[in-house]
């Protein structure tokens, strides 16, 4: 899974950077990264994104006190869902962030769509082979009921904006007339009306934020760090973006994390558990239990077996996202070295070593045994 960067170092700014630094170094690096300026370039439209990305939650006074406490985790938790900026439309990041980008990018027509969100949740291995659910919490915005999402007072409707004349757009000549260039208008923000009198509930947006609470189903065979997409959670179209019609919600993207289980490694649906064995064991063969996830099986340890010696036991790992079967349990057998013997096992050592001519040091004598040898003259 890719990791965040730090979203000061993406805005190439400082952490003390005020609202206008942050706003101007990001039109900067948005236009440098253009994709209009760098078409066909997948580097540069990821690079796009990452800045819009950072520049959303350090233009937000609250998701930036967060963020400079707690970090990317801390934005994650407490019930908030951000915008999952890897799969959202690049058409969408220039209505989003229409008063600094200036245009939406070419004018392509398209059904309007809202944003994807993004949250996450956190499970274990066991619940990894059998599925799970989880309630998830997030804020997200919808549609005003009071003002029907047009921002207008009861009672009163938005007017035609005089500026361009209700088409949300302007026509701008470019460089010595060369080229013709259709931007949002910036007088109505590219919504084509302008509201007099505002919504009391949505000051005008026409868009509240609510608390959403779902119950997600993580299905068996889930990897870390993959997500699951529950359609029609995200946001609604933006006012301006939806005025040909209702458009199309944003999708919520539920990321998983799984737990670590200091038992396994996991290594695609397979899991991989090292076992410590005695000497003896390796040397004359023997049968052990091994734990899986959800069982306990018989191992059988042939004679002579060497240590880092490997072996499988079939369909004892995890499913397999999509077919279900499972996968295999890895056992990595470990010769576990006692460190300290009794006087029997020492001498039983002693007399296996000089069978095999190995030399081997003579057992230490203690203090208490050199002090009365001392004594006795012995």
């Amino acid at each position: 899974m890719s990791v965040t960067r730090c979203y000061y170092e993406v805005l190439d700014i400082s952490r003390s950077a005020d609202s206008s630094e942050i706003k101007s170094s990001y039109r900067r690096l948005a236009m440098k990264f253009h994709p209009d300026r760098n078409p066909d370039d997948g580097e540069a439209e990821k690079n796009f994104k990452e800045c819009a990305e950072a520049y959303e939650v350090l233009s937000d006074p609250q998701k930036k006190q967060i963020y400079d406490q707690y970090g990317h985790d801390g934005l994650r938790g407490r019930g908030h869902a951000g915008r999952n900026f890897n799969t959202m439309n690049v058409e969408d990041i220039f209505s989003m962030f229409n008063d600094i980008l200036g245009n939406r990018g070419g004018g392509r027509q398209r059904q309007a769509r809202g944003y994807d969100l993004e949250t996450d949740v956190e499970i274990s291995f066991e619940e990894v082979l059998t599925g799970t659910e989880r309630d998830v919490e997030f804020d997200r915005l919808d549609v005003c009921d009071t003002c029907g999402g047009d921002g207008a007072k009861a009672g009163t409707t938005p007017v035609n904006c005089g500026t361009c004349q209700g088409q949300g757009k302007v026509a701008q000549q470019g460089l010595g007339g060369m080229f013709r260039m259709v931007t949002a208008c910036q007088a109505c923000n590219g919504r084509g009306s302008v509201v007099r009198e505002k919504c009391e509930d949505c000051y005008g947006r026409g868009r509240v934020s609510v608390h959403r609470k779902l119950r997600v189903k993580i299905p068996a065979g889930i990897h870390h760090g993959q997500a699951v997409r529950v359609a029609g959670e995200g946001e609604p179209p933006v006012p301006e973006a939806s005025l040909s019609g209702a458009g199309q919600r944003g999708d919520l993207h539920v990321l998983v994390r799984v737990s670590e289980d200091n038992r396994f490694e996991r290594d695609g649906d397979h899991l991989i558990q090292i076992v410590s064995v005695a000497f003896t064991q390796l040397a004359l063969g023997s049968t052990i239990d091994v734990e899986s996830i959800d069982a306990t099986h018989s191992l059988e340890i042939p004679a002579g077996t060497q240590t880092n010696e490997i072996f499988r036991i079939d369909s004892a790992g995890l499913p397999d996202l999509r077919s279900g079967r499972r996968g295999d349990l890895v056992i990595i057998v470990r010769l576990a070295v006692p460190t300290k013997l009794t006087e029997d096992q020492r001498t039983l050592l002693e007399e296996y070593a000089k069978s095999e001519h190995i030399p081997v040091h003579e057992a230490e004598t203690s203090f208490w045994d050199k002090l009365k040898g001392a004594v006795t003259g012995n």
